[in-house]
C-alpha cells in the first residue's frame, strides 16, 4: 500500500471532524460569485487540510476549491500537485442530508496518482489509485480492499447526482438496461461504483476538477474507468478548471449510445 495513504486518510478524517464540529453547533450560509454555497465548515476543513498538506508534502503545490486562485500561467508548469475539495457536497451539507465528503487527490502529469474520499457522517474513508488498488476503512478499523463488480444480468444500477439532474442524463439512463437508480451527493458516487454498490455514474452537468480527481483515483484503483463521453481518459490541470461530462464505469459495463 502506498505510504501516503495512511497520513492522507488521517488528515481527511481530521478535516471531517472539523466539519462535523461546525455541523453540531450550527452555521451561516454564504454564497460565492457563482451562487454556490459556502459555510464555516468549508473554511474549517480547508484550514486543517492546508496545514496538514504543507507539513506532509511541503514541496507539492496545492489547488483547492477554497484556496487562492492560481493562474494557469503558474499551474501549467506543475508536473505533480495536490487537488483538494475541503467539503464536496456543500448543498447536501446545508440540507442536512449527510452526503458530503472531503476529497484529496495527488496528480502527476495531469492524471490522478492516488486519492482519498472521506465521508464524515459515516466516518468512512475510501482511498486508492490506478495500479495501487482501492480500499475502504470505517473509523479506525482495518482497510478492506474493494473492487468494481460484474454487472447483474437482471440490469444495471446507476448512481446519479441528487442536486444536478439534467434532461441529457435522464435520456442517457433511459437508454440503459437499468434495474435501479440511486441518487446521491458528492464524490461518494464514485465510491459506490468502486466498492461494487453501483455499475455506472454518468454526468452531463458541470463539475470542477476538485470534485472528481480523488473519486477517479479510487475508481481506477478498484478496476473501473472514468472517461469523457467520447472515450478519452479524463485529464486535469486544464486552463479552465470546469469539467466536461463524463462516465464512470465498473467492470465490463456497456455504455448506451447517446
Amino acid at each position: 500500500m502506498n505510504s501516503l495513504f495512511d497520513p492522507l486518510c488521517i488528515l481527511a478524517r481530521r478535516a471531517g471532524e472539523a466539519i462535523m464540529e461546525v455541523r453540531a453547533r450550527g452555521f451561516h450560509v454564504e454564497y460565492k460569485a457563482d451562487h454556490s454555497p459556502l459555510t464555516e465548515a468549508d473554511k474549517a476543513s480547508q484550514a486543517v487540510l492546508a496545514e496538514g498538506l504543507a507539513a506532509l508534502l511541503p514541496e507539492v503545490p496545492v489547488l483547492s476549491e477554497e484556496g487562492r486562485d492560481i493562474p494557469y500561467a503558474e499551474r501549467r508548469a506543475w508536473s505533480r500537485f495536490l487537488l483538494v475539495d475541503p467539503l464536496d457536497g456543500t448543498k447536501e451539507f446545508v440540507k442536512e442530508l449527510g452526503e458530503f465528503c472531503v476529497c484529496i487527490a495527488l496528480l502527476r502529469d495531469g492524471y490522478p496518482e492516488l486519492g482519498v474520499v472521506h465521508a464524515p457522517v459515516r466516518d468512512r474513508t475510501w482511498f486508492g489509485g490506478a495500479g495501487l488498488g482501492a480500499f475502504r476503512r470505517d473509523g479506525d478499523g482495518p482497510a478492506v480492499a474493494v473492487a468494481v463488480r460484474e454487472p447483474d444480468p437482471s440490469g444495471l444500477v446507476a448512481v446519479a447526482s441528487r442536486s444536478h439532474n439534467t434532461p441529457e442524463l435522464d435520456a442517457y439512463l433511459n437508454g440503459l438496461p437499468l434495474r435501479e437508480r440511486i441518487n446521491a451527493g458528492s464524490a461518494i458516487k464514485f465510491c459506490l461504483v468502486a466498492e461494487g454498490s453501483a455499475d455506472i455514474y454518468a454526468r452531463f452537468g458541470p463539475t470542477m476538477e476538485w470534485d472528481t480527481a480523488a473519486g477517479q483515483a479510487v475508481v481506477e484503483g478498484a478496476g473501473g474507468t472514468m472517461a469523457l463521453h467520447d472515450g478519452r481518459r479524463f485529464f486535469y490541470n486544464k486552463e479552465s478548471l470546469l469539467n466536461p461530462g463524463f462516465l464512470v464505469l465498473g467492470r465490463r459495463t456497456p455504455p448506451a449510445s447517446r
